[in-house]
């Protein structure tokens, strides 16, 4: 069971996407997002634009 809780900036200015996976908080950086399967599916809409943009960003470097 994978249920979103949220995102969370940590004090270097990461933000971290909060779950609940098998009853035990996770909090995971964007890049390690596929190492967890069905996480990224589970985020809302607007979270997968933001990371759509932000690779989008970095493409262009």
């Amino acid at each position: 069971m994978i249920r979103y809780m949220g995102t969370r900036q940590t004090d270097d200015g990461a933000v971290v996407y909060v779950f609940i996976i098998n009853g035990v908080q996770k909090e995971i950086r964007e890049h390690a997002l596929k190492q967890y399967p069905g996480c990224y599916e589970m985020l809302p809409a607007s979270a997968k634009q933001k990371i759509a943009a932000n690779r989008n960003w970095l493409s262009k470097l």
